[in-house]
């Protein structure tokens, strides 16, 4: 067989970067241990900032490192395996919901959100904002959009918003019989409010879950979770304890 084009493209000088940094990590840093500034570590290489910072955001993206918010760049750890199969992502509100509810408000939901719920244009929803812990630490935050439809009888009197608004909805949600879910997982990176709850800088590569709830042959509600992708390993399936690295230059944890 002949050579393809992308053969022939030369490796970029940032990923070669990654690999000299991927085994200065290993041979001299510890876990939690903070990173020279970017200016130390150019000139170490005898590099462009510009390049170091892409070899750097590369090692993030991989969860070798880690950007933490008035502390800087230190070296993640391992990564600790967090479960979003459906046993995880229960109709909310139900036994075993593992999520904490913090806070509900009257929003306007995307519009991919809103094309999914067949609500209108300008139309608010009930959103929850929910967060998630494991091992004591904060791994994910969740914004649970419910249209009034799927909770018809919330009692105006109840708190028009935070913990106990949450709650509500929840508990009035599980008057409907769940018929069924559907979740898909793609990359994303942190908008500034779910940073803050997940202890990150906007802009972090996360892990988006969204799991779409049906009940009376329609979709009575969507959640989109938001799972930090530096320090996560999400794992499906009744055990989740399989670990495959594909990366021969990353060890195996």
């Amino acid at each position: 067989m002949g050579t393809t084009q992308l053969e022939t493209v030369p490796e970029p000088k940032y990923w070669h970067l990654k690999t000299v940094l991927s085994e200065a990590l290993d041979a001299e840093f510890s876990v939690g241990e903070i990173l020279p500034n970017e200016r130390d570590l150019a000139a170490r290489f005898g590099v462009a900032r510009a390049t170091l910072r892409q070899a750097l955001e590369q090692l993030e993206l991989e969860g070798r490192l880690q950007r933490r918010r008035g502390v800087g760049t230190t070296v993640a750890p391992p990564r600790m395996g967090v479960a979003v199969g459906a046993a995880e992502h229960v109709w909310p509100g139900a036994v075993g919901d593992a999520w904490k509810a913090a806070d509900c408000t009257q929003l306007v939901p995307p519009a991919a959100v809103a094309g999914v719920l067949e609500t209108g244009a300008d139309e608010t929803v009930h959103t929850v904002r929910r967060m998630r812990m494991t091992h004591g630490q904060p791994v994910a935050a969740e914004l649970l959009y419910v249209p009034a439809s799927s909770v018809p009888d919330l009692s105006a009197i109840e708190a028009p918003s935070g913990p106990a608004r949450a709650r509500a909805v929840l508990r009035e949600l599980q008057r409907l019989g769940l018929e069924g879910q559907d979740s898909a997982v793609e990359l994303g990176s942190a908008r500034a409010d779910d940073a803050k709850v997940l202890d990150r800088l906007p802009g972090a590569p996360v892990l988006v879950v969204t799991t779409r709830f049906f009940a009376e042959g329609r979709t009575a509600a969507v959640s989109v979770a938001t799972y930090r992708a530096d320090t996560c390993r999400l794992t499906f399936g009744d055990s989740g304890g399989v670990e495959v690295h594909h990366d021969p230059e990353r060890r195996a944890s």
